[in-house]
């Protein structure tokens, strides 16, 4: 018989095995609780919604529309911030560290779903032996015995440890479950991203903003200055107003390097999310033109559970929780494997093939735990009490989610009205700096009053750039919280 035959045989016994196994597979079964999806308390709109309220009936039936439904350059329309985010979905670091921890998933899938599989080995042997010839004995006729002996020949393997309590698909599901939760987890880290950079860049253009009015300031209070002095030099004026002007402006000027300070401390945040060295950043829209539209679409709060990456993660890992209920229970009932080996073995290459050298082993066994000191019940109340973690921490996450919304959602209204409030009193505040100098100017009143009005004008701009910087924050947060960003 011919190694090709011998091959053929020993394949033969490896695959009436691997039948055999398969007949006990289709009437096997998968150990512990199959996933549900826990029955949740989830309301049927939002607090402080921005949009006409939907009814529960059509909530329930419908997908209402939702700010989150839109790509983010329909959110955030300035063309820099736009550039900004693609460069930072391109190069930041914290992004490409959570799509390798999605390939190491992938790579643990693998690992788990190979268990599952009979493992094949083949290989070939050969030795040789040199003896001495007075060790070799002589032959029947008296001649000289053989000195010399060799021999080996090819060999295969097979074992397979047979899934019939589903231990190992409970693995399998466990790791695709982990899978999909490193997925959201590259998604969640997505939706941060975004929303830091686009924060991060409205925090800027504010400093900016405020960089800017300090310096008009520093300027109105140098001619100010000028003024007092040309007042005092004639006997119009005091030295005091000259002392008082002075005063004025280096409260200005003592402003600009703590601005500047924080104008780079922000570029270099900034540079550090787009995957850069630090560097100036490119500047798009004043944040006062940034859009910020009255009405937004909202949708409904059962949606939540479908487009937030973090509640998407955490149910993916309540399912892996889930599965390893499966695997901690099955190491209670008997694990069954198989095992066969075959191949050929002769002191004569060109004997290899003859029948008389072939070999072939197959054997099956079961082994029942009987005494561990406790060790597999305790590790299935493990898996219960981690299930139990896991549907904890997914609630959790919902009602965080819920809470997200609707803190987002009071924001972005009550930043708007403070905004207007605050561009009323700016307003205001400039009209009596004008009415100021002029009755100073004629006369008519101390610089106390200029120097007042004056520092209550600087104060109330700088409020300003820092409520509209809020405003504009509170789009990119409303966005994030009702689950946008990600696609």
């Amino acid at each position: 018989m011919s190694a090709i035959h011998i091959a053929k045989r020993t394949g033969q016994i490896i695959g009436g095995a691997i039948l055999g196994a398969l007949v006990l597979l289709i009437v096997g079964c998968k150990a512990g609780p199959d996933y549900k999806r826990p029955v949740l308390d989830i309301p049927g709109s939002y607090r402080q919604s921005l949009a006409p309220s939907v009814t529960p009936d059509v909530a329930a039936t419908s997908s209402a529309p939702s700010i989150a439904d839109e790509q983010w350059p329909t959110v955030f329309q300035d063309t820099t911030l736009q550039s900004l985010i693609k460069q930072a979905l391109a190069n930041n670091l914290d992004l490409r560290i959570a799509a390798q921890r999605v390939l190491e998933s992938q790579a643990q899938v693998g690992i788990a779903r190979s268990q599952q599989l009979p493992s094949v080995n083949a290989g070939a042997s050969y030795s040789a032996l040199q003896l001495p010839v007075g060790l070799a004995g002589t032959k029947a006729d008296g001649t000289p015995g053989n000195s010399f002996d060799r021999g080996g020949g090819p060999s295969a393997n097979a074992s397979w440890n047979l899934d019939f309590w589903g231990l190992y698909r409970r693995q399998s599901e466990a790791a695709r479950a982990e899978l999909l939760a490193s997925h959201w987890g590259q998604r969640a880290t997505r939706v941060t991203l975004i929303q830091t950079v686009a924060e991060s860049y409205f925090n800027l253009r504010s400093l900016d903003a405020q960089l800017a009015i300090t310096q008009n300031t520093i300027k109105a209070r140098q001619d100010s200055l000028k003024l007092t002095q040309t007042l005092e030099q004639h006997g119009a004026g005091s030295l005091a107003d000259v002392r008082q002007a002075e005063e004025l402006l280096h409260a200005a000027q003592a402003n600009l390097p703590d601005l500047r300070r924080q104008i780079a401390i922000e570029e270099n945040t900034l540079s550090v999310l787009l995957g850069h060295n630090p560097e100036a950043i490119e500047r798009g829209l004043s944040v006062d033109e940034q859009p910020h539209p009255e009405q937004i679409p909202v949708g409904v709060p059962s949606e939540l559970l479908e487009r937030r990456p973090d509640v998407q993660q955490a149910e993916a890992k309540l399912i892996a929780a889930n599965a390893r209920i499966g695997v901690a229970r099955a190491q209670f009932f008997p694990q069954i494997s198989l095992t066969s080996l075959g191949g050929a073995a002769s002191n004569q290459l060109n004997a290899i093939a003859t029948t008389g050298n072939a070999y072939w082993y197959a054997a099956g066994s079961l082994s029942q735990p009987i005494f561990d000191g406790g060790r597999i019940r305790s590790n299935y109340h493990l898996s219960q009490a981690q299930q139990q973690e896991m549907l904890l921490e997914y609630r959790k996450t919902i009602l965080n989610s819920l809470k997200d919304a609707s803190n987002s959602l009071v924001s972005y209204t009550e930043t708007r009205k403070h905004r207007e409030e605050q561009a009323e009193q700016v307003k205001s505040a400039a009209d009596a700096v004008r009415l100021a100098r002029l009755r100073y100017s004629g006369g008519n009143t101390s610089y106390l009053e200029v120097l007042t009005t004056d520092t209550d004008l600087y104060s109330t701009q700088l409020l300003l750039a820092q409520a509209q910087q809020q405003e504009a924050a509170s789009l990119v947060q409303v966005y994030a919280a009702l689950g946008g960003g990600w696609k």
